[in-house]
């Protein structure tokens, strides 16, 4: 298994050099205390941490998986003590409201930790990872009273969360599930219905568990409008007592998976389990996005995860491995025959895996910072605006990297040949754990939809001009810049194409709404590929201006505006393909009729 090493000094070129996160919350209510020394000892505690105690136990999760016998979850070995030294840590308190026991420290640091946790070690992160969502949604909509009574401890991480939203006649089509709500004389409900896909549903690992349930109260109307939110807890404790809320309800079996078998990924059946509304009546899903958006995030971040640990073990592998000569000569005469990172066709794919793994790191961050902003933006307007490009990045980040993630670690198993599908390299496992990404939190073909259906075409496209603005004007700033022009004529160019074909969809989209789902999915690789690119020549100017400076990290930096340069030349002209696509639109889709796929 690849042994994780944390990328620190990229991960503090992207806070701090491109992302200025000090200057950034110095001149905002974000996180005045919020110092890059203070940043950077959170950074090498998490990576200490991630390295020695996490890493270790990724293996021994996916061998182990968990167990349950009459009732009682054990998760693998190793993972409820190392969840014990990440609580004494004060990991899981990092960006809640000092109110309820958080440091208010931002999400954009949170991140980073969340990055190393899951490269680590992704079924272990899922664990924790959840209950960031559980308090953003408590946060935002919860009562006082649930504030007081559930924020303590879930911020603390004596408690975790879980959101349950499916079942399993509905998948992603939430507005067609069966739980119901029945008011109890007390002000709670009774919760019954069959939950699946729950991750982290049931372990060992923290006292209780505090479950976020999508269910429809009696009268409710049909689909999504007839949803509400309740906060259903597994057992009671001290401080809940005054409650009374014993839970209901069985795990009825473990899900047997591809992938993340460290993790508990539970159906749950819940039979008359006393749950507190959260929010308005038949408002739960507009409540339950809070959790959902930063689940999609969270997963944008398995992707990376995915592509920096295949990565690492491919780089790893590559530089040790010996096959063959190169074509243009013995690059190590010494030796039987040279080491295969000498061949083009691998480090094609080595630097194809750096590339996504260091532009998803950028994109990542970004959001995060773009969510400081949306929580703690000093005005309206910067918090409106902050809000909108969060809204378009999301679904692109989520898909788009999660489906980069997936490529880059095949890539990892096609490095090792025939030892990447060996399981004591762990490679394969990097396959098996990240393909659920593209999946769960909505497919990448929802994603797609979503991102041009609802955030580009339903605006009729001022989410999009917001962030091509952005991008116009680095553009703008840089045109007389001789250095970047490698970067800027091709970024300038995709960046208008990105309004073109936009406005030539919308178009086709007025005569058959269908062209809308028949583009989806190429307009997200599109739209994937060209934000990218705007982050990897933000970050190919920071470099240089470092290197002008005098900078002693030549090498760093050296390597920063080469990987630039790849992506440019190697990665981005994939549009191409997709822009071919996209102007073929719908009809070859149609004109097979469904009973003649097969005969």
């Amino acid at each position: 298994m690849p042994q994780y090493k944390a990328p620190l000094r990229d991960m503090q070129f992207v806070l701090h050099e491109l992302l200025m996160l000090e200057h950034i919350t110095r001149n905002s209510c974000i996180s005045r205390h919020c110092k890059r020394e203070l940043v950077d000892q959170y950074l090498e505690a998490a990576a200490d941490f991630c390295e020695n105690e996490l890493s270790p136990l990724n293996q021994v999760g996916d061998r182990e998986g968990c167990t349950w016998n009459d009732g009682v979850v054990t998760t693998p070995t190793g993972f409820k003590e190392a969840y014990q030294k990440y609580i004494e840590l004060g990991f899981p308190s990092l960006s809640a409201d000092e109110e309820f026991g958080g440091q208010a420290l931002p999400n954009s640091l949170g991140i980073s930790i969340s990055e190393m946790v899951g490269t680590a070690n992704w079924s272990w992160g899922m664990y924790p990872g959840l209950s960031h969502g559980a308090v953003r949604t408590l946060e935002h909509h919860g009562s006082d009273e649930q504030k007081n009574t559930y924020l303590p401890n879930l911020v603390s991480g004596v408690w975790t969360g879980t959101m349950c939203l499916t079942e399993s006649h509905a998948g992603s089509d939430l507005g067609i599930i069966r739980s119901k709500a029945e008011p109890n004389a007390d002000g709670s409900y009774a919760i019954s219905g069959e939950k699946i896909f729950i991750s982290a549903g049931e372990h060992d690992m923290a006292e209780n568990i505090i479950h976020i349930v999508l269910a429809r109260l009696p009268g409710a109307p049909k689909g999504t409008k007839g949803i509400s939110l309740f906060i259903v807890p597994n057992s009671t404790s001290m401080l809940m007592v005054q409650l009374a809320s014993v839970m209901q309800y069985v795990v009825v079996q473990f899900e047997h998976k591809m992938g993340i078998h460290g993790n508990a990924t539970c159906v749950i059946n819940f039979d008359q389990a006393k749950g507190y509304l959260i929010g308005p009546e038949n408002r739960g899903l507009n409540c339950m996005f809070t959790f959902m958006n930063t689940a999609r995030i969270g997963t944008a971040v398995q992707g990376l995860s995915a592509s920096e640990s295949s990565f690492q073990g491919a780089l790893a592998y590559a530089k040790d491995r010996l096959a063959m000569r190169s074509l243009s000569g013995p690059k190590a005469p010494e030796k039987e025959a040279d080491p295969i990172i000498v061949h083009p066709a691998v480090r094609n794919m080595l630097l194809t895996q750096k590339s996504f793994a260091e532009g998803g790191r950028a994109l990542v961050y970004l959001l995060a910072q773009y969510a400081d902003i949306v929580e703690k933006g000093e005005t309206e307007e910067e918090r409106k605006f902050a809000d909108n490009i969060l809204s378009l990045l999301t679904p692109i980040a989520k898909a788009f990297l999660t489906e980069t993630g997936s490529e880059s670690a095949k890539h990892g198993v096609q490095v090792f040949g025939g030892h990447g599908f060996i399981s004591e390299h762990g490679m394969e496992q990097i396959v098996r754990d990240t393909r659920i990404a593209c999946l769960y939190e909505g497919t990448t073909e929802i994603q797609a939809l979503d991102l041009l259906g609802r955030k580009v075409l339903q605006t009729q496209g001022a989410m999009l001009k917001d962030f091509t603005k952005i991008i116009h004007k680095f553009v703008e700033a840089n045109k007389d810049n001789a250095a970047m022009q490698e970067f800027i004529a091709p970024l300038a160019a995709a960046n208008k194409e990105w309004g073109d074909i936009t406005m030539q969809i919308g178009m086709r989209a007025m005569q058959n709404p269908d062209e809308v789902g028949a583009a989806a999915v190429d307009y997200l690789y599109f739209s994937g590929y060209v934000t990218l690119a705007y982050l990897w020549a933000r970050m190919a100017l920071v470099a240089q201006e470092k290197l002008a400076e005098g900078s002693t990290e030549v090498d760093f930096y050296n390597a920063k505006v080469t990987t630039a340069r790849f992506y440019f030349k190697k990665i981005l002209p994939r549009v191409r393909s997709h822009v071919d696509v996209l102007s073929t639109g719908v009809a070859p889709l149609f004109e097979l009729d469904a009973e003649h796929f097969a005969f």
